[in-house]
């Protein structure tokens, strides 16, 4: 589903030209279509039966305008902070129907969820569980947990690993039976289920499936251990979106298929009579409804290269310039979207306004010959862009947010301004 469409030679979403939409909401920005947002949910609860809950997890886009519309479906929130906690909490999400995992839990953050009822806590370590316990005690309250598992290196998969090997996420899966019996033994603790996590962005269903299996495997031993079927099994997230040429999207279908073949095998096991399962998507939901516009504000060239530069870049969408992490350096998917049809004939590298040789959005790639005012876009912008850059970095101001809905374009996130830059400092340091 491309949400993109052209028009008289410029992209659109929803309908609305980019042009019009910088001219009502300037340069940079980040645009969102709902159609495409109201598309994946829907292929995702198509894909995965009634027993799998839906947790969006917001650290892939914590915008509120997004959380709420899939609240309104039936999701729930999969959260990694007392600042999400409170994210979630101001878009409608009780705290009943959130989860909070991720390692590095501080101890106010605990205190905070624990008081306000939060669904369940996806504890990393032993101290954890313990850290929990006492505060549990102090409250007055039974606290909920799972244990997030580190598993054995044959469930590993996808772009980025995260277990099967020393992280600090989750507990080994070597060591799972002694932190099982100590959190059981614990009156203060309600034990609930397994979270699995071995790795993200993820296109290959059979690495998914076999995740899934080894999720269910580690669940059923479990399960039999303290003598009785578990509440949760939490399979994480791991599906991805494509980004890179020769990259291909995740095969649905297929993935659908396998999984009916789990749930028979799962419905006739006493062991998972009740069990909720568990998925917390956030890329998949949110990746491919993005894009980040900005404005050619300079050409320039230097040493035989040609360089567009944009009045945004890496503090903005740290991914695009590669720095977030990934291995190879390759372009995210980009376009000159004023000039879709033109032919690309020239080859440039794509620059932002920052003093350092890191903010580069794209490099030698190929695009229509640009002016000075050309709208650049970088496409699968929703998941990991503008939450995941350093903002402050310059102190330029920080890129609106907009909604485009049935032919509509609502601001959810408005530009931010100077005096934002000075609002966390104290007063008596803020006149010039």
């Amino acid at each position: 589903m491309n949400p993109y469409h052209s028009r008289s030679g410029e992209r659109n979403v929803g309908g609305l030209k980019i042009s019009a939409l910088v001219k009502q909401f300037g340069s940079p920005l980040f645009v969102y279509d709902a159609e495409v947002l109201d598309h994946k949910w829907k292929l995702l609860r198509n894909t995965f039966p009634p027993e799998f809950s839906i947790y969006y997890s917001i650290k892939a886009n914590p915008n509120p305008g997004l959380i709420r519309r899939f609240l309104a479906k039936g999701s729930g929130v999969e959260i990694a902070s007392g600042g999400e906690f409170h994210v979630a909490l101001a878009s409608g999400c009780p705290a009943a129907n959130m989860l909070f995992a991720g390692p590095g839990k501080t101890e106010s953050d605990l205190d905070l969820v624990m008081a306000g009822g939060i669904g369940e806590i996806h504890i990393e370590s032993l101290l954890e569980a313990e850290r929990i316990s006492a505060i549990a005690r102090r409250q007055g309250v039974r606290a909920p947990i799972a244990v997030r598992v580190n598993p054995s290196a044959e469930a590993q998969g996808g772009a980025m690993r995260m277990g099967g090997k020393p992280v600090p996420f989750g507990i080994d899966e070597e060591q799972l039976d002694i932190v099982i019996r100590r959190i059981v033994s614990d009156p203060s603790l309600e034990f609930r289920g397994i979270h699995l996590f071995a790795g993200t962005q993820i296109l290959d269903y059979t690495v998914l499936i076999r995740q899934y299996r080894k999720g269910m495997e580690i669940a059923l031993k479990v399960a039999r251990m303290v003598g009785r079927p578990l509440n949760t099994l939490d399979f994480g997230g791991g599906l991805g979106i494509p980004y890179f040429p020769g990259e291909e999207e995740l095969d649905l279908e297929s993935l659908r298929n396998q999984i009916n073949v789990l749930m028979q095998e799962i419905r006739m096991e006493p062991m998972f009579s009740g069990t909720r399962f568990v998925l917390e998507p956030g890329r998949f939901l949110v990746g491919d409804a993005g894009i980040y516009v900005a404005r050619v504000i300079d050409i320039k060239n230097s040493g035989g290269k040609k360089f567009l530069v944009l009045d945004g870049g890496m503090n903005h969408h740290l991914a695009a310039s590669g720095n977030l992490g990934q291995v190879i350096e390759r372009n995210f998917p980009i376009g000159i979207l004023n000039k879709i049809n033109c032919e690309c004939t020239e080859r440039v590298d794509v620059v932002g306004p920052l003093c350092t040789p890191l903010d580069v959005l794209s490099k030698n790639i190929y695009l229509p010959v640009a002016e000075i005012g050309d709208l650049v876009g970088i496409f699968q912008s929703g998941a990991y862009a503008r939450t995941a850059s350093p903002l402050g970095f310059l102190s330029h101001p920080s890129p609106p947010e907009v909604l485009v809905e049935n032919g509509r374009a609502r601001l959810i996130r408005r530009r931010g301004n100077f005096g934002d830059l000075l609002a966390d400092i104290p007063g008596d340091l803020q006149q010039y």
